[in-house]
């Protein structure tokens, strides 16, 4: 029975297809059917012209078409129509003989049988080049029989959410293909392979055509396959999928494997021209040197040879050309280093993948490296090809003389040994289930630097080899792992094609001694004293630290307990080490290379910074892992807690920074009780992660974190003071001399632990501070030693010797620790503001904390810094350098700017003008909170060349600006006007325009501040000026561009300060009498946010702590100063005193501060909460006719100002005073 189809020839095969019935069809017959257009695109059938051997006449106009697996009948209407088919169909076979191209099989990327949505039985399924074959069977796809075809040009492929997981979808404009495999594995094989080809289909062949223009490249450099479409970019070859696939293999540090068509971004012009000069021919010459004929790949190799070949061919070198065997490892680099300053790349080439270090050093500070030496001469395919090889590590070749080894070559190790073994793919090894069923017992063997694993000790084949040369990584495990025969101790070897391998021991000792022996072999002799720590994780890494932040180095790392030990590149086999555990940072951030997501782990110790990452997201998450446990609390010691730069542990630094911010003034704070599950909660969190934990007011009580501080002393596992000094401490009381007691509690504190030490000093330090402040909280001396005897000596009762010992501390703890006599006073200045002033933003110096940015205002780059009443810009600068670990460039000078006006105006700091001041003045401002401070890069060296090079002229900056004066005269009327600048002699002249003779206004520069920018409100007609301020006048200036704005605003920062821009080298840093900076110490809020009613509060608080300062240090001297100035500064003082007064009544509340992490908006609701009660304070009068203040009242009108001129004449003073004094010796 015939069926109706629509059949097509179009000289390359018969294809046919559905009626519009779609009835159901018998095979080999149809019916041929004639009809202009036919809407199906996919063919139910299809015959390849290769595949038909004959076509015969039948009767009844039928024709068969004969083929060798079977014979196809077809009919039609008429007999001319048949007669036509048939003269058409051998005209085709007589042509296809004469052109005899038997073109050769080419092998499917991917082929086997799947489920086919409308199908009964499994469809072969062939993926081949850029389209998928449908067929019956395999057989048929070998005879060139088909169902149909799906071009990948027109095709996506994607997973189905079925109730079959291993469903997947191929989906084209016209129809959607359902495809289901026997498993996930094959259907994630066929989903990869499909995309593949895909992406292929659609790639850009440009790049391609570009590089075959070199003849040699038209061929695979391993196996001679024609037209490569793949190439690894660091060994400049040419190569074809298959070999592709083999690099890949070796892993990206010894070839990166790229695609000539669909990775057109990493394509630069100067790489495609490497590969065009370099090409394939050349590139075998060295690294095919030596091959023979019969060791040659060819283009059907089976998989096993070329994997062989290419691992010998490029990672072993067994081919190389042996022109360079005989130069040591120092000539070689040496030779490099004058290589890569000429033309030819392929002398680079040869001595680089003959052993030199790409990273050598070149004996030159400022081009350090081959890449820099390249760049310094101009050599761009040398610094291309060096870029890509700046990870390559190649070895040398083998010398055997006489003499015997040239290298470092160590004894050959040898071991043999039952080990539990279980291999894993391309993930750590996963589940403990898993691992049991997949660990079975091996004969492993160690030797000539290979490590086999065989079924038995009678097998003569292993199942696997690993090269332990390739190791990158080895982890060995603690802790014991238990399986089905009892505990083994395993160790993990990780290799660079992100494959891992687990082994386990039965003791400890044999595990010590198999992970010896391979660290000892894949370690370099530069780091073998790494090997001899008791290591958890030792391996190779890639590292940037503060002496490069340039480039990748490599370096050799272990981790043992908590410490990090590591060799550096930099530091020629010095080891170093970081504590893990006082880590300041420890973060994952994730940056791009070549093209490529790369995971780099950021570690900060005391001012030090180091960025790592692995060779592959494997070993890079092993690392990670064992870094970030080993950071972690681990244990109940002391020393076992995450910990701060002054080695005190981070949750005893937060409980104290929390209850000097908000305890000082409570009553018998240390004596109430908090919620013992609160207790245990933050007891909790501390222990998990101390280091990002942040106590928060209004969110945690202050009763609950004493009791954690309380709590934490008690339960560790030895006391602070320790239990073995206990009879040391009590006798001490019997000796009834008052200095000679302090001087054994001295030579006690000196034996302890350090961090025990260090806890203590921290700890005294402050309940001395909480006892100054008994008057208000109660807390004396006594009281305090009550709480903490029992928590430092750990024992269950009191006795009256423990708190004596305690209380002798905490009373002469000035004397017992040598605190000076400038801290003691700024610890008093400081209680004195925080008993008295809820809103105070100071430091435990006594200082003031800002929020100061770097080069832009992001969260993520503020800090907050504490500002002493004496700080100069110079200092703060510094500061915050140091602290960001920026190491400016040699002819960069960065500064501190004051930002107000709502970012409309900038203005940078002389390194002399002190910081304090500056803030004061931002209450003028009409939104002083909108203004804050950023450091940033300002001048350069060339800047200040070319303007001494001007100043030899006589104009050093000239030309026409548009300005703006307030107030406006009234005939100038309200606009901007062009006028002509010239600045000379540290004068701006202003004329009416260039012809004028006679200034209209000269301006001194010295006299007067300048910002950048100038306010919208003034409706400027360009982006770009100046504002110059004076006492009386305002002056708006603008110019065409950004940088005549830069160049204006520098030329006059200079002439405003005659040269006088940074410290004279070797002139000592001034810096205030607090400590060094120190950055979350307390968790104040940032005085940046403050609304306008607390800015008169801040001017009070820094004028308070400059009188204090006076008081006590110059008492005598200010005595001296005029009348006026004593009775501001005392109108002051009884200001102060009237609000002490009254806030000592007034019912304490604690104001729901923000930590200084917090966020900006948790910020602002904090203070929104806090300021609903605060009314504008009000001058009014008492019943007895005299002025008073307390919370609704104000302050005079003009203390303000008073409190300004009193710093400002008090610094004019001590500057006298300090005058008279070197007068004094002078004469003397």
């Amino acid at each position: 029975m015939f069926q109706k189809r629509w059949v097509k020839f179009d000289g390359v095969s018969i294809s046919y297809y559905n009626n519009d019935k779609g009835e159901k069809i018998k095979p080999k017959k149809w019916k041929i059917r004639r009809r202009k257009s036919y809407s199906e695109k996919y063919s139910k059938g299809i015959i390849p012209l290769s595949a038909i051997s004959t076509v015969r006449v039948q009767g009844d106009n039928k024709f068969e078409v004969v083929t060798t697996q079977r014979t196809f009948v077809f009919r039609v209407e008429k007999e001319e129509e048949r007669n036509d088919w048939i003269s058409i169909l051998l005209n085709a076979l007589k042509l296809q003989a004469l052109s005899s191209q038997s073109q050769a099989a080419v092998a499917p990327e991917k082929c086997g049988y799947l489920e086919l949505r409308g199908y009964k039985a499994k469809i072969f399924t062939v993926l081949s080049g850029n389209s998928v074959w449908l067929c019956k069977n395999e057989q048929d796809f070998k005879s060139g029989l088909g169902i149909t075809i799906i071009p990948m040009n027109v095709a996506n492929v994607k997973q189905v959410d079925r109730t079959a997981k291993q469903s997947f979808e191929i989906i084209t404009p016209y129809r959607s293909f359902s495809f289901t495999a026997e498993s996930e594995k094959e259907k994630q094989e066929w989903i990869e392979a499909v995309q593949q080809s895909i992406a292929e289909t659609l790639s850009d062949y440009e790049v391609a055509e570009k590089i075959w223009f070199n003849e040699s490249n038209r061929s695979c450099a391993d196996c001679k396959a024609p037209d490569p479409d793949w190439a690894s970019i660091n060994l400049c070859v040419v190569i074809c999928k298959k070999c592709a696939g083999q690099h890949r293999s070796l892993g990206p540090k010894d070839s990166k494997v790229r695609s000539l068509k669909m990775d057109a971004s990493i394509w630069s012009n100067e790489l495609i021209e490497l590969f065009i000069v370099i090409g394939n021919k050349r590139a075998n010459d060295f690294w095919a040197g030596n091959l023979q004929k019969e060791e040659e790949l060819h283009v059907d190799s089976p998989v096993e040879k070329r994997k062989n070949f290419i691992t010998q061919k490029y990672k072993e070198g067994r081919f190389r050309k042996t022109l360079l065997a005989s130069l040591t490892k120092e000539e070689l680099n040496k030779a490099l280093c004058a290589a890569v300053v000429k033309p030819d790349v392929l002398e680079t080439m040869a001595l680089l993948f003959s052993g030199a270090d790409v990273m050598c050093a070149t004996g030159d500070p400022e081009h350090s490296t081959p890449y820099l030496l390249a760049k310094k001469a101009g050599q761009s395919l040398q610094m291309e090809f060096l870029y890509h090889n700046k990870f390559s590590d190649f070895p040398q070749h083998d010398i055997h003389s006489e003499g015997g080894l040239s290298q470092e070559s160590s004894p050959s190790m040898f071991l043999c040994d039952f080990l539990y073994q279980a291999p894993a793919a391309a993930s750590k090894l996963s589940s403990e289930k898993k691992l049991l069923e997949e660990t079975n017992k091996k004969w492993c063997v160690l030797e000539g630097g290979f490590l086999s694993y065989y079924e038995s000790d009678k097998s003569t084949t292993p199942n696997g080899t690993i090269n332990i040369n390739d190791v990158i990584c080895l982890a060995v495990n603690k802790e014991d792992f238990c399986i089905n025969t009892g505990p083994i101790f395993t160790f993990e070897i990780y290799l660079p094609s992100e494959r891992a391998f687990l082994f386990g021991a039965e003791t400890s000792q044999a595990q010590r001694k198999w992970t010896e022996a391979i660290a000892k072999h894949f370690v370099p002799f530069v780091a073998e004293n790494l090997t001899e720590a008791d290591y958890d994780l030792i391996g190779q890494l890639y590292y940037k630290d503060c002496h490069a932040l340039d480039q990748w180095r490599k370096g050799w790392f272990a981790m043992d307990k908590s410490s990090l030990r590591f060799c550096l590149q930099m530091q020629e086999g010095q080891e170093d080490r970081m504590n893990l555990r006082r880590l300041q940072e420890l973060t994952i951030s994730t940056m791009v290379q070549n093209g490529e997501k790369l995971d780099v782990l950021l570690l900060v110790e005391k001012g030090r910074t180091l960025y790592i990452h692995g060779h592959t997201k494997l070993d890079f998450t092993v690392w990670h892992i064992a870094i970030e446990k080993a950071a972690g609390t681990d244990g109940n010691a002391l020393q076992d807690q995450q910990l701060s730069k002054n080695d005190v542990p981070i949750i005893v630094n937060s409980c104290i920074a929390f209850v000097t911010q908000y305890g000082l003034g409570c009553k018998y704070i240390y004596q109430k009780n908090g919620d013992p599950l609160h207790i245990s909660e933050l007891l909790e969190s501390f222990k998990k992660d101390a280091r990002s934990f942040k106590l928060r007011a209004g969110k945690h009580q202050l009763e609950d974190v004493t009791g954690v501080l309380k709590c934490f002393l008690s339960d560790i596992d030895d006391a602070l003071l320790t239990k073995e000094l206990y009879p040391y401490w009590i006798s001490a009381l019997d000796t009834q001399d008052d200095k000679e007691r302090i001087k054994k509690y001295g030579a006690f504190i000196r034996t302890l632990p350090g961090v025990n030490r260090a806890t203590l000093a921290a700890l005294i330090e402050h309940l001395y501070r909480v006892q100054k402040c008994s008057e208000i909280n109660h807390m004396n001396a006594h009281n305090l030693a009550l709480v903490f005897s029992s928590c430092l000596f750990q024992t269950k009762g009191q006795t009256s010797e423990e708190v004596n010992v305690i209380e002798d501390l905490i009373n002469n703890y000035v004397e017992i620790f040598e605190v000076k006599e400038d801290q003691v006073k700024q610890m008093d200045i400081e209680n004195s503001f925080i008993t008295k002033w809820k809103d105070t933003q100071v430091s435990q110096a006594g200082d003031l904390l800002i929020e100061v940015y770097v080069e832009r205002k992001e969260p993520d780059c503020s800090i907050i810094i504490r500002i002493s009443p004496v700080m100069e810009a110079e200092e703060l600068t510094t500061d915050i350098l140091a602290i960001k670990n920026i190491i400016p460039m040699k002819d960069d000078i960065w500064a501190t700017f004051e930002v107000i006006e709502n970012e409309e105006l900038e203005r940078p700091l002389h390194y002399t003008e002190n910081v304090l001041e500056q803030v004061l003045r931002w209450s003028s401002l009409a939104e002083p909170g909108a203004a804050y401070l950023v450091v940033k890069r300002f001048l350069t060296i060339d800047t200040i060349k070319h303007y001494n090079e001007r100043k030899t002229l006589e104009n050093i900056k000239e030309g026409v600006l548009k300005i703006k004066e307030e107030p406006s005269k009234i005939l100038s009327g309200n606009k901007f006007q062009d006028r002509y600048f010239i600045l000379r002699d540290a004068y701006l002249f202003l004329y009416k325009d260039l012809k004028s003779s006679k200034p209209d206004k000269m301006l001194s520069v010295s006299s007067m501040k300048f910002y950048l920018g100038v306010k919208k409100k003034m409706k400027p007609p360009t982006s770009w000026g100046l504002t110059a301020y004076s006492e009386k006048h305002h002056w708006h200036l603008c110019c065409d561009s950004s940088q005549t704005q830069m160049e204006w605003m520098a030329y006059v920062f200079i002439a405003q300060h005659e040269n006088d821009l940074w410290p004279p080298a070797g002139k000592e840093r001034k810096r205030s009498i607090t400590k060094n900076p120190k950055i979350g110490g307390l968790p104040l809020i940032p005085i940046q946010h403050e609304r306008n009613a607390t800015q008169a509060r801040r001017e009070i608080e820094s004028a308070r702590a400059e009188l204090e300062r006076l008081r006590l240090g110059a008492k005598h001297e200010l005595e001296l100063g005029d009348g006026t100035l004593k009775e501001r500064a005392s109108l002051v003082a009884q200001c102060l005193e009237h609000k002490d007064e009254k806030l000592r009544n007034r019912t304490r509340k604690h104001r729901s501060f923000n930590c200084l992490e917090d966020t900006e908006t948790e910020v602002f609701q904090g203070q929104e909460k806090s300021h609903k009660g605060v009314k504008t304070l009000r001058k009014t009068e008492d019943r007895n006719g005299k002025a008073t203040l307390d919370s609704n009242n104000k302050l005079p009108p003009k203390v303000i100002e008073e409190l300004s001129v009193v710093l400002q004449r008090s610094r004019i003073l001590a500057k006298e005073l300090q005058g008279e004094q070197i007068v004094q010796k002078e004469i003397k």
